[in-house]
Protein backbone atom coordinates (compact mmCIF):
# COMPACT_ATOMS: atom_id res chain seq x y z
CA UNK A 1 0.00 0.00 0.00
CA UNK A 2 2.79 2.42 0.34
CA UNK A 3 4.93 1.76 -2.29
CA UNK A 4 1.49 2.40 -4.76
CA UNK A 5 0.55 5.40 -2.50
CA UNK A 6 4.31 6.71 -3.17
CA UNK A 7 4.03 6.27 -7.00
CA UNK A 8 0.94 7.66 -7.04
CA UNK A 9 2.23 11.05 -5.38
CA UNK A 10 4.97 11.05 -7.72
CA UNK A 11 3.20 10.67 -10.75
CA UNK A 12 -0.05 12.88 -10.08
CA UNK A 13 1.59 16.11 -9.92
CA UNK A 14 3.11 15.51 -12.96
CA UNK A 15 0.07 14.74 -14.98
CA UNK A 16 -1.83 18.01 -13.29
CA UNK A 17 1.23 20.12 -14.54
CA UNK A 18 0.66 18.69 -18.57
CA UNK A 19 -2.79 18.28 -18.48
CA UNK A 20 -3.21 22.08 -19.85
CA UNK A 21 -0.09 21.30 -22.47
CA UNK A 22 -2.40 18.37 -23.76
CA UNK A 23 -4.98 20.30 -24.11
CA UNK A 24 -3.09 22.59 -26.68
CA UNK A 25 -1.93 19.88 -28.44
CA UNK A 26 -5.73 18.69 -29.10
CA UNK A 27 -5.69 22.05 -31.57
CA UNK A 28 -2.55 20.61 -33.30
CA UNK A 29 1.48 20.77 -33.39
CA UNK A 30 2.45 24.15 -35.05
CA UNK A 31 -0.96 25.95 -33.04
CA UNK A 32 1.03 24.03 -29.81
CA UNK A 33 4.55 24.65 -30.54
CA UNK A 34 3.59 28.72 -31.28
CA UNK A 35 1.94 28.47 -28.00
CA UNK A 36 4.62 27.14 -26.27
CA UNK A 37 4.19 23.69 -25.93
CA UNK A 38 6.96 21.30 -26.75
CA UNK A 39 4.90 18.48 -28.78
CA UNK A 40 6.95 15.76 -28.85
CA UNK A 41 8.72 16.12 -25.09
CA UNK A 42 4.44 16.97 -23.99
CA UNK A 43 3.82 13.43 -25.52
CA UNK A 44 6.75 11.76 -24.14
CA UNK A 45 5.98 13.16 -20.43
CA UNK A 46 2.37 12.15 -20.76
CA UNK A 47 2.71 8.80 -22.21
CA UNK A 48 5.90 7.68 -19.33
CA UNK A 49 3.57 9.30 -16.61
CA UNK A 50 0.54 6.73 -18.15
CA UNK A 51 2.52 3.88 -18.11
CA UNK A 52 3.72 4.72 -14.65
CA UNK A 53 -0.19 4.87 -13.43
CA UNK A 54 -0.86 2.26 -15.19
CA UNK A 55 1.63 -0.10 -14.07
CA UNK A 56 1.01 0.65 -10.31
CA UNK A 57 -2.53 0.27 -10.67
CA UNK A 58 -1.65 -3.20 -12.47
CA UNK A 59 0.92 -4.46 -9.71
CA UNK A 60 -1.74 -3.10 -7.08
CA UNK A 61 -5.05 -4.24 -8.27
CA UNK A 62 -4.29 -6.47 -10.79
CA UNK A 63 -5.35 -6.86 -13.96
CA UNK A 64 -8.30 -4.41 -14.82
CA UNK A 65 -8.69 -3.66 -18.69
CA UNK A 66 -10.76 -1.50 -20.39
CA UNK A 67 -11.48 0.88 -16.88
CA UNK A 68 -8.34 3.73 -18.51
CA UNK A 69 -10.59 2.93 -21.65
CA UNK A 70 -14.22 3.54 -20.46
CA UNK A 71 -13.28 5.65 -17.42
CA UNK A 72 -12.41 9.09 -19.07
CA UNK A 73 -15.05 8.82 -21.92
CA UNK A 74 -17.94 8.14 -19.59
CA UNK A 75 -16.79 10.92 -17.53
CA UNK A 76 -16.26 13.42 -20.78
CA UNK A 77 -19.65 12.46 -21.56
CA UNK A 78 -21.64 12.69 -18.48
CA UNK A 79 -20.02 15.83 -17.50
CA UNK A 80 -20.19 17.06 -20.64
CA UNK A 81 -16.19 18.58 -20.09
CA UNK A 82 -14.52 19.63 -23.35
CA UNK A 83 -11.29 19.17 -21.40
CA UNK A 84 -9.25 15.78 -20.36
CA UNK A 85 -11.69 15.10 -17.44
CA UNK A 86 -8.57 14.18 -15.15
CA UNK A 87 -10.48 14.26 -11.82
CA UNK A 88 -13.56 12.99 -13.43
CA UNK A 89 -12.01 10.66 -15.29
CA UNK A 90 -10.07 8.83 -12.53
CA UNK A 91 -12.90 9.10 -10.20
CA UNK A 92 -15.08 7.34 -12.82
CA UNK A 93 -12.84 4.95 -13.23
CA UNK A 94 -12.71 4.35 -9.75
CA UNK A 95 -16.39 3.56 -9.74
CA UNK A 96 -16.43 1.10 -12.93
CA UNK A 97 -13.96 -1.06 -10.59
CA UNK A 98 -15.97 -1.04 -7.69
CA UNK A 99 -18.31 -2.16 -9.59
CA UNK A 100 -17.06 -5.05 -11.89
CA UNK A 101 -15.88 -6.23 -8.23
CA UNK A 102 -19.49 -6.07 -6.84
CA UNK A 103 -20.52 -7.85 -10.32
CA UNK A 104 -17.89 -10.74 -10.14
CA UNK A 105 -18.30 -10.75 -6.20
CA UNK A 106 -21.91 -11.48 -7.37
CA UNK A 107 -22.40 -13.89 -9.86
CA UNK A 108 -24.77 -16.80 -9.66
CA UNK A 109 -23.88 -20.47 -8.70
CA UNK A 110 -21.15 -19.00 -6.29
CA UNK A 111 -18.78 -18.75 -9.75
CA UNK A 112 -15.67 -17.09 -8.97
CA UNK A 113 -14.93 -14.28 -11.26
CA UNK A 114 -11.64 -12.70 -11.06
CA UNK A 115 -12.13 -8.49 -11.19
CA UNK A 116 -10.16 -8.62 -14.69
CA UNK A 117 -12.11 -10.77 -16.51
CA UNK A 118 -15.40 -9.23 -15.49
CA UNK A 119 -13.71 -5.55 -16.49
CA UNK A 120 -12.52 -7.43 -19.78
CA UNK A 121 -16.41 -8.63 -20.43
CA UNK A 122 -18.04 -5.34 -19.33
CA UNK A 123 -15.86 -3.39 -21.49
CA UNK A 124 -16.10 -5.44 -24.51
CA UNK A 125 -19.29 -4.60 -24.56
CA UNK A 126 -18.97 -0.76 -23.72
CA UNK A 127 -16.48 -1.02 -26.51
CA UNK A 128 -19.33 -2.25 -28.93
CA UNK A 129 -21.75 -0.33 -27.92
CA UNK A 130 -18.95 2.45 -28.52
CA UNK A 131 -18.20 1.52 -31.97
CA UNK A 132 -21.84 0.93 -33.01
CA UNK A 133 -23.46 4.14 -31.62
CA UNK A 134 -20.21 6.18 -33.23
CA UNK A 135 -20.95 7.81 -36.69
CA UNK A 136 -18.73 9.26 -39.15
CA UNK A 137 -18.80 13.24 -39.48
Amino acid sequence: MIPTAIGFAAIVPVVVLNARRTTLLEMGDDIASQLGVAPERTRLTMVMAAVGLTAIATAAAGPIAFVALAGPQLARRLTLSPGLPLASGALMGAVLLLLADLVSQRTPFQVNMPVGLTTGMLGGFYLLWLLTRKRAV
